[in-house]
Formats: C-alpha cells, sequence, structure tokens
C-alpha cells in the first residue's frame, strides 16, 4: 500500500497537468495550457501571489471568472476581486502568421469580459485571450455610466495605470520564457499580417526595434542618474494619433543612434518603414520588459523561434536546436581565458550558449542570483560579461543575413559589441568575402581585413564550436580552395592499417569534410579542442575511412554523442541523423612521438542520446512510469511578488514534469568520466575503423 501511495504522489495520469495556482492535476486542454501559461506570466511577471487568484470563479449565474485575482490577503469574495481574465484555446496556426485584430474587430469577443465588469464593481482591470492576441481593459467610471477602455498592458500587483507619476518611469519586467516567445511572434506576425509586409522584411523591421530597445536599456547603464527613457509606451499612447506620433519620435531618434552605434552592422540607409499604429504595437508589447534582467534562455528561445521562420538558408544551414548547442558547451567547458570561435555561427547559438555558460560561471563567482541582484550585482555580472564577449568569443558566416541575425542574438544576450565577421571560413584566409564598399569606405575595410587575419589566425583558438552546412548536394567545386585541403585529395590504404595521399585533388567535396580539416587546424596545437555536428555517415561509411585515419592522425578522439533524428527533424525539418564529435588538436611532437611508436589506445567517451525532450513535432516528451503516468517531482523556485513597500522573494515548491531529455544526463556523465580517467595513461593500438564502429553505451538507463 505505501509503495502505491508513494507513486500516486509522484506520478500524474496522461491527459493532465498541474494547475500552477492549486497544484492539483487539471485536464490539459487547448484552453487550459493558456490559462496556466497566463497564470504563470501574472506571477512571474506581474507579481501576483498564487493565494490571491482562484479559476473558475463564479460571479453568479453561469458567469464565470477564468481566472480571478483578488485584493492581496483578502477573502476570495465578489466584492475583493480586482482583476478577471478570460482565456480561450489558442488557433490552430502553428508557426504561421496570423492577423492580429485591434479592439474594434475583437468587440464580440470582448463583450463577455465587459459585461463582467460593468456587473462586479470591484473589478478593476480586465484580460482576454486566446494565447496568441491579448487584450487588456480599464474600467473607468463616469456620472451617467461605466465604460471599459483599452489599454496596452495591465500594470504590477498592487499598481494601478495611475501610479507612476512619470508613464516612461512604469515598472519593467522579467520576461517569462512562454510569455516572451509569444510576444516576439506576436510582433512578427503584427507586422507580417496586418502591415501586408512579406515574412523577411516584417522580421528585419521587429529587429530593428529590438537594436533600439536594446541599445536604450545599454545607455540606461551606461548613464545611468542621467538616462532618460526613450524606448516606451504609455498605457494609452498606441490608441491615440497624437501619442502614436510621439512613440514614433523618441523611436526615430534612438534608431538614428543604433545606426551610428553598429555602423559593422548597419549600412545607415535603413529606415522603420512601419505605419504608426504598427510602430506603437511592437514598442508597447517590447517596452513593458527588462531584457536585461530577462533570462538568456527566454530571450534566447523568443528569438530563434522567428529566425527558423525567417532565415532557413539553403546551403546546408540547419540552426541546431538549443539543447545540443548547449551540450556542446557543457561538455567542452570553456576556462576563463579560453577563446571560442565558431566558423560557421549561423544565427550565433553556439556564442550565446557560450555567454549563458559565462554568465553563470560570473554569478557563482561573485555568489549572486541574477533574478533577485540588486544593481550593483546586475552592473558587476553585465560588465563582466561584455568584456569576456569583447574578448574571448568570436564567430563567422558567409551570409550576411545571418550574420546580422547573430550579431542581434549576441546583442540580446549581454554582448555589447562581438566580433562575428563576414567570411568564407574555407577560403579563408585568401580571397574571403568582403561587401562592396564605396571608394572612401575602402581604407576603413582595409583595416577591418588586418583585424580579421589578426583575430581569426590558424592555429590561434583554443575551442571550435560548431554545426557546419553539410550535404553532398552541396558541394564544394571550386579548385581554388579544395587545393589547400588534405581532405579533397585522394588518398588509398597503405596496407598497414593506414592510409597514403593526398594524391591530386577530387572534382568535389561536401562541405562538412573540409570543415572538419578547417576547425581543426585553427584549434591551437596541443590543447585546442572542438565539437563539431556531423551527420552520421562521416563516422561510420567504409568510403569515409580515409577521413577517420586522418582524424585520428591529427587529433585525439575526446567523445562521439549520437544524436537521435528529432533533434534535427523538429526544429530544422532535416530528417539525418547525426552525431556530436569531440577532438583535441594534438601537437606536432605528439604526432612525430605516434609516427615512431604508434598510436595507443585511450579512453573516449561515448554515448546515445535516445530522447531529446521533444518528439518528431516538436511536442514536449515528459518521463513516464510503465503504466503511462507522467512523473512529477519536487523543485524549488524562487519567486517574486509585487507589494506596496516593493518586490519580496520567497521560495516556493512545486511539483513538475520532468522532461524526458538524456542531453543534460550526458553532460553530467560526461564530467564523471573526465573524473574517473583523469590523468590515465593509453595502452592499446587503435585503428582508424574502430572510431564509430565500436558499440556506443547508452548513458541514460531506462
Amino acid at each position: 500500500m505505501g509503495k502505491k501511495k508513494k507513486q500516486a504522489e509522484n506520478t500524474i495520469a496522461a491527459g493532465y497537468t498541474l494547475d500552477y495556482v492549486s497544484e492539483e492535476p487539471i485536464r490539459e486542454t487547448k484552453k487550459e495550457l493558456v490559462r496556466q501559461r497566463v497564470i504563470r506570466a501574472l506571477i512571474h511577471e506581474y507579481g501576483f501571489s498564487p493565494e490571491d487568484m482562484e479559476l473558475d470563479f463564479s460571479i453568479g449565474g453561469r458567469k464565470k471568472v477564468d481566472v480571478a485575482i483578488f485584493r492581496h490577503d483578502e477573502e476570495h469574495t465578489i466584492e475583493n476581486i480586482s482583476r478577471a481574465a478570460i482565456c480561450r484555446p489558442e488557433p490552430n496556426v502553428g508557426k504561421n502568421a496570423v492577423r492580429i485584430r485591434d479592439f474594434d474587430q475583437a468587440a464580440k469577443d470582448l463583450d463577455e469580459l465587459e459585461s463582467i465588469m460593468q456587473e462586479v464593481d470591484a473589478i478593476k482591470y480586465g484580460l482576454w485571450t486566446n494565447g496568441l492576441e491579448f487584450f487588456f481593459l480599464e474600467k473607468e467610471k463616469k456620472r451617467f455610466e461605466t465604460k471599459c477602455n483599452p489599454i496596452g498592458d495591465w500594470p504590477v500587483a498592487e499598481e494601478s495605470v495611475g501610479t507612476k507619476d512619470v508613464v516612461s518611469d512604469a515598472h519593467t519586467r522579467v520576461a517569462d520564457n512562454e510569455m516572451l516567445k509569444i510576444t516576439f511572434r506576436r510582433c512578427h506576425n503584427y507586422i507580417h499580417g496586418n502591415e501586408g509586409m512579406p515574412k523577411d522584411a516584417a522580421f528585419w523591421q521587429f529587429l530593428y526595434l529590438i537594436f533600439c530597445k536594446m541599445h536604450d536599456e545599454a545607455l540606461r547603464v551606461k548613464q545611468r542618474q542621467a538616462w532618460r527613457r526613450r524606448f516606451w509606451a504609455g498605457p494609452k499612447e498606441q490608441f491615440d494619433v497624437d501619442g502614436r506620433k510621439a512613440i514614433r519620435e523618441r523611436i526615430e531618434e534612438l534608431f538614428a543612434e543604433v545606426k551610428k552605434q553598429y555602423r559593422n552592422i548597419f549600412r545607415g540607409n535603413e529606415e522603420i518603414a512601419l505605419s504608426d499604429r504598427a510602430l506603437a504595437f511592437i514598442v508597447s508589447e517590447l517596452a513593458k520588459y527588462d531584457f536585461g534582467r530577462s533570462s538568456i534562455d527566454a530571450k534566447g528561445a523568443a528569438y530563434q523561434e522567428l529566425v527558423g521562420v525567417n532565415l532557413r538558408g539553403d546551403r546546408g544551414q540547419y540552426f541546431t536546436p538549443r539543447g545540443v548547442v548547449d551540450l556542446v558547451v557543457e561538455m567542452l567547458d570553456p576556462k576563463d581565458g579560453e577563446i571560442v570561435f565558431d566558423p560557421a555561427c549561423g544565427t550565433g547559438g553556439f556564442l550565446v550558449s557560450c555567454l549563458k555558460y559565462a554568465k553563470k560561471k560570473i554569478e557563482h563567482k561573485h555568489g549572486i542570483n541574477q533574478e533577485i541582484a540588486d544593481t550593483l550585482e546586475f552592473l558587476t555580472v553585465d560588465e563582466e560579461l561584455k568584456h569576456y564577449a569583447s574578448k574571448y568569443v568570436f564567430g563567422a558566416d558567409f551570409d550576411p543575413f545571418l550574420i546580422r541575425a547573430a550579431q542581434m542574438n549576441m546583442v540580446m544576450a549581454g554582448d555589447g559589441k562581438g566580433h562575428i565577421y563576414h567570411i568564407n571560413s574555407l577560403e579563408y584566409p585568401k580571397g574571403h568575402l568582403v561587401e562592396k564598399i564605396e571608394q572612401e569606405e575602402k581604407e576603413q575595410r582595409k583595416k577591418l581585413d588586418e583585424r580579421i587575419r589578426e583575430q581569426l589566425t590558424l592555429g590561434s583558438f583554443d575551442i571550435v564550436m560548431t554545426n557546419p552546412p553539410f550535404g553532398s548536394d552541396i558541394p564544394i567545386t571550386d579548385e581554388n580552395i579544395l587545393k589547400n585541403f588534405d581532405l579533397a585529395g585522394n588518398w588509398e590504404p597503405d596496407g598497414e592499417g593506414g592510409f597514403r595521399g593526398p594524391f591530386g585533388r577530387k572534382n568535389s567535396v561536401a562541405p562538412e569534410i573540409l570543415f572538419i580539416e578547417r576547425c581543426i587546424k585553427w584549434l591551437k596545437p596541443g590543447t585546442g579542442r572542438m565539437g563539431i555536428v556531423l551527420p552520421d555517415g562521416v563516422l561510420g561509411n567504409p568510403a569515409a575511412e580515409y577521413i577517420r585515419w586522418w582524424i585520428m592522425r591529427e587529433t585525439q578522439v575526446l567523445a562521439s554523442v549520437d544524436l537521435p533524428v528529432e533533434a534535427f527533424i523538429a526544429e530544422a525539418n532535416v530528417n539525418i541523423l547525426t552525431s556530436l564529435l569531440f577532438l583535441r588538436r594534438k601537437s606536432e611532437q605528439e604526432k612525430r612521438a605516434e609516427a615512431l611508436g604508434g598510436v595507443e589506445e585511450y579512453p573516449v567517451f561515448m554515448a546515445v542520446a535516445d530522447k531529446v525532450g521533444f518528439d518528431r513535432r516538436g511536442n514536449k516528451l515528459y518521463k513516464r512510469t510503465p503504466d503511462g503516468e507522467e512523473i512529477v517531482e519536487p523543485r524549488q523556485h524562487t519567486e517574486r511578488f509585487h507589494r506596496k513597500s516593493g518586490w519580496v522573494e520567497r521560495t516556493l515548491t512545486r511539483q513538475e514534469k520532468i522532461e524526458d531529455n538524456d542531453l543534460p544526463v550526458i553532460a553530467e556523465r560526461y564530467r564523471e568520466f573526465l573524473k574517473e580517467h583523469d590523468g590515465r595513461s593509453p595502452t592499446k593500438k587503435r585503428s582508424a575503423s574502430q572510431v564509430k564502429r565500436q558499440p556506443k553505451k547508452r548513458v541514460v538507463g531506462r
């Protein structure tokens, strides 16, 4: 009996989720998913206490409020209800753009909410949402009528719209992961669906405003007391013609500064082409958040979702899922003073993950919890992170659009400058890409070329991490590139388990093969290490054995991790099996010694990831019992609530589902492997064919 009871307390039936207010199981419907997302935001962003909420609160007759919020510490009666939220299921549009309605167009849906607000005297604010559209209302009582007026957002707990004397000083919030992702999607949808812009044009317009937002926040850190906030929208400004014009005036001023500040990204002729209505909507949506204090994960997830929809390349550019990126960074474990480089950085996923990793180390060093850090602590972390990024993090890509997208991603992650260059990594340093420029800019370009050559010197990086473009359908055929690579030549067996070559030159080579060689050459001899995403054929096909032999001649194999097809099919729509290969470049002395005495066996970490937290369609996966029940476990969270005296914190223990994801466990097992084999000497010889063909250990218990 005791065993069964324990299992019941730590599981939840399939088709149910945990209510964020009561922590009791509740059926997981489309509407409930929206409601729970809203509740989480009300707690984490607005500062309401779950004890002050109630679900499905009846206000008489058949009318119910999906989420009722009561005055703090007051009895849950109709006389004490202060805010009401009506939730509807999210429209079934996937990641497609959908037109965002204004208040007039949504009037019919808002009738129910307005009726409730007018009927219940105590309700001051109302919200209607379907998960994508959010309509906030404020009740205004006049002598002969009661009106429900549109506002851009609710004020935080225990504040009212009129609390602040200066609207531009209104409270900004730390973003909840899911809500920020929806905000980004809603903004992009508004530009694409309401302004009639193509998706890519809508994306860049949105990007310009993100730059403005980040620039305004950077000035806050730099100018401190003298700072004058400009990226803001009053709660009613976006609904007024004069208010919209005032917003445009502030943003145009900011954007002019942005183009000067980021001359390596902007050409100077870019314009904000949005209507006043659309501009006011976007600014109102983004201004509510404090991007500097919001987590890198929240900003990265929101940004990557838009990037994935708009900037998928047609030359093998598959954006790497965040879980895979984080695993590579954790296994390579960048140390203080180590220089990191991604020669095919795309939108900057690996580089942003490095900043996130470095930020955690900085916080740990100073004993700072960034979620509840005071201003001085926040500035300490922010300044150290910027210094780290400017000195130790580098990236490159041949796609100029991805370079700009990567720059933005890095700026949001906390990098004030960054070193991301527009070059062809396979062609570098000869004939690398340069943009067409005017005569007067040639001297500036020359200086940039010199800086690139100085900073991206072969053999100068401690760590290389990358997911290169790959595929036989996008071969490299330029002989000016191929002639510089050993692996572009022909190789033949030497009869002793090795190969002779290169002889001549192949007519075409898959790009990932050349990237393996180029990445190794970029590493510091003896100490430099790398992690690279490769199609399984490189490590398994008999025809590629000469490649594996060459890799083992030049490097020590540190680890190999098999990824399931779900890793890339859900986010990148790429149905291909891949592996992560981790290598350390050998020194010339090591290579000479092995040429004389042979290569001895050494421990290699091998693992297979069966699950990555989501299925082929991108649906989240959670751990289950053999009976199919989802497992829950207690987890502690520091939650912040807003009171009249300010923000207060408390630690709560919540029951949560466990993501079915092997990648974090593999990272943990790798750390254990390193401790176990630290200082162990190699013993036996190993052939190139053994690298992949040895059975791999599933490090995750099942």
